[in-house]
């Protein structure tokens, strides 16, 4: 504000600050060795914006969306206003389903949605051969792939995964965000597409807002210019990292054969299921479970939510989300601990 707020505080370009949006396509080749074009990035309002600009712009009533089942409740929310036919998926560890996904596509969706690192709400990360085979399918078709990637940076260990983008360039639509690495309160993120549907989301862009907060641009902006960034997803991976396996360690501890869960390499969300094995032989109801564990002090996001068709898949009822990102270690052992006796006076009746 000192030096520039006479420029800042002014109406800036639709388009998004061209500063942050080289760093973003600096961002690209450093970490992915994908060439990102800065015209071909658009600033938006969080990642969610960009649902909303996507479905303004390529979805009409009854078009088809293949959608992981479960998927983000946030791109459920926001394309649903545009009335599409949800086409699920099932999500395996290793990413979806390619025999289930083969036969939707016989559907000719219009769009492919996916979170491929880390998935929201599961956690999984879809292996190179499973991209690989899903990149196939669609090449075949007309179709876009929308690639929604908040998490990528929070990576644990391993190698990074392949970007559809570097197998389908022309039919991929890229979404980043620095809600999770920077801060969710600026809303600020970003959205990557092929010039001729960039024109059409552009536009849309200037009749929804006009642009991007532009103090928030800048703050990131000379946040990563000052080389702050790297360093501090460094610390979140380390300190997320930490928190996921003690979670995961706890659950088994506490559950045993009781739970089927998810082993996250990265983000933020592990997926946890109760089976109908040994002596628990009752269907648990994780949305009864949790006004239990309300009660009892602690709060996790139920399966049902996560599933695009009323009629969900039987998993669902008796799955769950869990947060490890925005807890103590100590928090999560309490809140575990809190989990498992809402979960036992269920289950004991």
């Amino acid at each position: 504000m000192q030096n520039e707020a006479q420029n800042i505080l002014q109406y800036g370009q639709s388009e998004g600050e061209y500063e942050l949006r080289c760093q973003i396509s600096q961002r690209y080749q450093d970490n992915h060795r994908m060439q990102v074009p800065v015209d071909n990035i658009l600033i938006t309002n969080g990642s969610q914006q960009g649902f909303d600009l996507i479905g303004k712009t390529l979805i009409n009533a009854g078009d088809g969306i293949v959608i992981e089942a479960p998927a983000y409740l946030g791109a459920i929310q926001a394309l649903m206003m545009y009335q599409p036919q949800f086409l699920p998926v099932p999500i395996e560890p290793d990413g979806l389903d390619i025999e289930s996904l083969t036969l939707t596509m016989a559907n000719n969706p219009k769009l492919v949605y996916s979170v491929p690192n880390f998935q929201n709400p599961t956690g999984f990360t879809y292996s190179n051969e499973n991209r690989a085979a899903i990149a196939d399918l669609v090449g075949q078709q007309s179709c876009l792939i929308i690639e929604d990637d908040p998490y990528g940076d929070i990576k644990f260990d391993g190698e990074r995964a392949q970007s559809f983008y570097e197998y389908l360039p022309e039919q991929t639509i890229l979404l980043g965000s620095f809600s999770k690495i920077i801060s969710p309160g600026l809303r600020v993120g970003w959205l990557v597409a092929p010039p001729a549907i960039m024109e059409k989301l552009l536009i849309a862009k200037q009749a929804s807002d006009l642009h991007t907060s532009r103090l928030s641009q800048r703050i990131i902006a000379a946040y990563i210019g000052g080389g702050y960034l790297a360093s501090h997803i460094d610390l979140l991976c380390d300190a997320y990292g930490q928190r996921c396996q003690i979670m995961g360690e706890m659950l088994d501890s506490l559950f045993g054969d009781q739970i089927e869960r998810s082993h996250p390499q990265g983000g933020m969300f592990m997926w946890l299921k109760f089976l109908e094995s040994g002596k628990n032989l009752h269907r648990i109801d994780t949305l009864s479970l949790f006004k239990k564990a309300y009660k009892n002090g602690v709060a996790f996001v139920p399966g049902q939510p996560f599933y695009t068709s009323e009629i969900a898949d039987l998993n669902s009822s008796r799955s769950l989300r869990l947060n490890y990102s925005n807890a103590s270690l100590g928090q999560i052992q309490t809140g575990l601990e809190r989990l498992h006796d809402s979960f036992s006076s269920l289950t004991d009746k």
